[in-house]
C-alpha cells in the first residue's frame, strides 16, 4: 500500500515567502522599465523583444501549427522545430484557447507567472536549508543576474526553473512521487531536465543505501547519519558558518524520514519519463531511431564535446584587440562558476542540489555551439547562487539594500542593452 505524501507546503508558506517575492517583482519590474525606456529611445519594441524574437518565435510557431517546420540554411544545416521541447508550446496553446491572447501573448504570461513560481521555489529550497533570510537573498540574487531579463521573456527557462526548484524542494522534504512528477514535466520543457533526473536518482539511491535495516534501529531524522556530513540533503550546522546554519525545520524534515521505499522508487521511475518520452517520439517521428533527437540537435550545430569548442572560442578571443577583453571576461566567468560550485561543496549543500547544479553547469559549459547562450543556459543552476545569498544575508539591512539597489540598476541597464543588441540567440 502506498503511503500518502506529506502536504506540499506548510501552512503560511506563501506568507513566509511574500517579502522575497515582492523583492523579486521589484527587481524584475525595474528591468522591464529599463527595457521599455531603452527600446523607446532606439525606436524598437520591448514587447517584440520579449515575445517575438529568437526561440520565442519557434515556441509560438509550434503552439500554433504543431511540429514539422524547419529551415534549411545555405551551408546545409537544418534547423528543425523538433529541437524545442513541447511543454511551453502546449501551455501557450492551452492558454490561447481559453483567452483572447495570441500564442506570443500566452508565452509571455506563462513566462511571467513561471518566473514568480520559480522565485518562490528557490526561496523554499534555500529557506528549508539555510533559513528565511538566506531564502529571500537567494531569490534576489537570482533576480539580479545580468541575464535576468530572460526570466521575463517568452522562453522556457523560467518554466523549467520553477519545475526544477519545486522538484528539488520535494526531494529535500521527502515527497518523492511529487519530485518525480515535477521532474517529468521539467523533462518535457528543456533537455537539461536530465540534471533533475540525475539529482533525484542520486538522492534516492543514497537514501536507499543508508536506510536503517529496521525501523526500530532508525535514528531520529535530525540525527540520521549520511555521507559527506549531510543529513540526506541538510548540511550539518558545524560544517558552515553560523549565519549559514540550516533551520530547525530543515533538520526535522529530512527526505528519508518516513519515506517509503515504494514512493522513492516511484519518484525515480517517473522522473525520466518526460524527457525520454519526447526523445523517443522524435526518433520515431523522424525515422532516425531512438537517438534521432541528437541528429536534430546536430542540425543546429548543438552537441556535447566536453568544452573543447568553447575553449577554442575563448582562445580565439585572446588573439586580437579589443576582443581580448571579452576573452578575459569569459575566463573570469568560468573561474567564478567553478569557485561557486566548489564553495557549494565545501558548505555541504544537499546532495540533490550539488548533482543538479553540477550537471546543469556541465551541460551549459561543455555544449559545442551557441556560446552566447551559455549565461542564459545557466539560469536554472540556482543552487550555485546560494554562497552569494549567504554572503548577502550576513550584511546588515542597510548595506544589503544598497548592494541590491546598485546591482539592480546595473542589471536592468545591462539587460536592456543586451536585448537591444545581440540578445539571447
Amino acid at each position: 500500500m502506498i503511503e500518502r505524501e506529506p502536504r506540499a507546503a506548510p501552512p503560511g508558506a506563501l506568507r513566509r515567502a511574500a517579502p522575497a517575492l515582492l523583492g523579486y517583482l521589484a527587481v524584475r519590474a525595474l528591468g522591464l522599465l529599463a527595457l521599455m525606456g531603452w527600446s523607446g529611445a532606439r525606436g524598437t519594441s520591448a514587447y517584440t523583444l520579449l515575445t517575438a524574437r529568437w526561440d520565442a518565435l519557434w515556441y509560438s510557431r509550434v503552439a500554433g501549427n504543431g511540429y514539422g517546420y524547419e529551415v534549411r540554411l545555405p551551408n546545409g544545416d537544418v534547423h528543425s522545430d523538433l529541437a524545442f521541447f513541447p511543454l511551453l508550446p502546449w501551455l501557450e496553446r492551452g492558454l490561447a484557447a481559453v483567452t483572447p491572447l495570441s500564442y506570443a501573448d500566452a508565452g509571455l504570461v506563462v513566462a511571467l507567472l513561471s518566473s514568480l513560481v520559480a522565485a518562490w521555489g528557490i526561496f523554499a529550497v534555500a529557506d528549508h536549508v539555510y533559513g528565511r533570510r538566506a531564502g529571500g537573498c537567494a531569490v534576489l540574487v537570482w533576480a539580479l543576474l545580468p541575464v535576468g531579463i530572460v526570466q521575463s521573456m517568452a522562453y522556457s527557462e523560467s518554466l523549467f526553473t520553477a519545475l526544477a526548484a519545486w522538484s528539488l524542494y520535494a526531494v529535500l522534504t521527502g515527497r518523492w512521487v511529487s519530485a518525480g512528477l515535477l521532474a517529468l514535466l521539467a523533462g518535457l520543457t528543456r533537455p537539461v531536465g536530465l540534471a533533475l533526473v540525475a539529482a533525484i536518482w542520486a538522492a534516492a539511491l543514497t537514501s536507499f543505501l543508508h536506510e536503517p535495516s529496521s525501523s526500530k534501529d532508525a535514528p531520529s531524522p535530525a540525527r540520521a547519519p549520511s555521507p559527506s556530513g549531510t543529513s540526506f540533503g541538510v548540511p550539518r550546522s558545524a560544517a558552515i558558518s553560523p549565519s549559514a546554519r540550516p533551520s530547525s525545520h530543515a533538520l526535522s524534515r529530512a527526505p528519508h524520514s518516513g519515506a517509503s521505499r515504494t514512493r522513492r522508487a516511484l519518484g525515480m521511475l517517473f522522473a525520466p519519463l518526460g524527457a525520454a518520452g519526447y526523445v523517443l517520439w522524435v526518433g520515431f517521428h523522424t525515422g532516425l531511431g531512438p537517438l534521432g533527437y541528437l541528429d536534430v540537435q546536430a542540425g543546429w550545430r548543438n552537441g556535447f564535446d566536453g568544452g573543447w569548442a568553447f575553449a577554442g572560442f575563448i582562445a580565439g578571443k585572446l588573439t586580437s584587440f579589443p576582443a581580448v577583453f571579452a576573452g578575459l571576461a569569459l575566463i573570469v566567468g568560468v573561474v567564478l562558476l567553478l569557485w561557486l560550485y566548489v564553495t557549494c561543496v565545501r558548505q555541504r549543500q544537499p546532495l540533490a542540489l550539488l548533482v543538479y547544479a553540477g550537471v546543469v553547469t556541465a551541460l551549459a559549459l561543455c555544449a559545442s555551439s551557441y556560446f552566447g547562450s551559455k549565461p542564459r543556459l545557466l539560469l536554472p543552476a540556482f543552487p550555485l547562487l546560494f554562497p552569494l545569498a549567504l554572503a548577502l544575508a550576513r550584511l546588515r539591512t542597510r548595506p544589503a539594500a544598497l548592494v541590491v539597489g546598485a546591482v539592480a540598476v546595473a542589471s536592468a541597464a545591462y539587460g536592456a542593452f543586451w536585448l537591444n543588441g545581440s540578445g539571447p540567440p
